[in-house]
């Protein structure tokens, strides 16, 4: 196991050895640009199957349970992508109204049984956002399905992004009733079992539906084997975890961020530059870039924000520089 403040090449055995010499260099200069930013938990890095970076400058290290925020809402797509595989769900075009009529409340807003799987997955409700400035209200509320469900339309539905975690709630939701099963058990089943992670069990609503879309915890070495998940067309140690024409299809931008300014796929951020990005408060990050054969994991500091023009900016340009430069 590779210990906090160092980064090195995991081989099988687990021991810890010095980077391979032709990426040393550059394996030192990622670790400083990352040790540079403050807010900055930990960083991992994997090129093909060898663990060039294990770093942790500062927070619980690189073992323990991090919250990653809304990477979760991209964990959840990756579910989403199986239960369409299996035909749990008819297919991306599938009305909430058909999926799952009973997270339907009586009063809900015009159009919202409409809803597709397609447009919950994009951000393209056409709801008022629960996120924000809006946030504490709802997960006060005795129904956070039901309360997003009835928030004022400001967009027709599958139109332009609106940034909600209450859109990725209510798709966690319907994904839970047309399987059976909690987002909990979908997750150790679908990922955490073939990926041979541990997801524990994260925050529930009142009504018992898992958190669809924040407060998930892996540790960064689990973040890391999903972004090998996304980097290598969903196969995982030889074995195809999710649909490799899901991973394709989610890393083909159907919106745009007007935050960031990022494409955004099938619950998945895309940068110009070739990375497929879960980004999550505070700035944790599960990132891929298939091109280059890099997986990475970044947490940081949960409790403060990380901007576009702040901290997640700065994560970007470790991403597009010092990391890049490894693959």
């Amino acid at each position: 196991m590779i210990r906090r403040r160092t980064f090195g090449l995991a081989l099988g055995a687990g021991l810890a050895m010095p980077a391979i010499t032709l990426a040393r260099g550059s394996a030192e200069d990622a670790v400083a640009a990352a040790r540079s930013l403050t807010q900055l938990h930990s960083l991992v890095v994997w090129r093909g199957d060898r663990r060039l970076v294990a770093d942790a400058p500062r927070g619980p290290g690189l073992t323990r349970t991090a919250n990653i925020k809304s990477c979760s809402k991209s964990v959840l797509a990756l579910i989403l992508g199986t239960t369409l595989d299996r035909g749990e769900i008819a297919g991306l075009s599938a009305r909430l109204g058909d999926v799952a009529p009973s997270l339907l409340p009586a009063d809900a807003t015009e159009g919202a049984a409409d809803l597709t799987m397609a447009d919950l997955v994009t951000l393209r409700g056409g709801l008022q956002s629960t996120s924000g400035a809006n946030y504490g209200a709802w997960v006060a509320s005795g129904n956070w399905v039901a309360y997003a469900l009835r928030q004022p339309r400001i967009a027709e539905n599958g139109g332009r992004m609106i940034y909600s975690t209450g859109t990725t709630h209510v798709l966690g939701a319907a994904v839970a009733q047309a399987t059976g099963q909690t987002l909990w058990e979908l997750a150790r089943a679908r990922l955490g079992a073939p990926l041979g992670i541990d997801v524990p069990r994260w925050l529930a609503d009142p009504q018992g539906f898992y958190f669809g879309g924040n407060e998930m915890g892996l540790t960064p070495e689990a973040m890391a084997r999903v972004a090998m998940l996304m980097r290598d067309g969903g196969r995982y140690d030889g074995r195809q975890v999710i649909p490799e024409d899901w991973v394709r299809a989610s890393t083909q931008g159907r919106t745009r961020s007007p935050f960031s300014g990022l494409d955004y796929g099938y619950g998945w951020f895309l940068s110009r530059s070739g990375w497929t990005i879960a980004r999550g408060y505070g700035g944790q990050i599960i990132a891929a870039h298939p091109a280059r054969a890099l997986a990475v994991a970044i947490t940081s500091d949960p409790t403060r924000p990380a901007r576009s023009e702040g901290h997640f900016g700065d994560l970007m340009r470790l991403l597009e520089g010092p990391v890049q430069a490894l693959g």
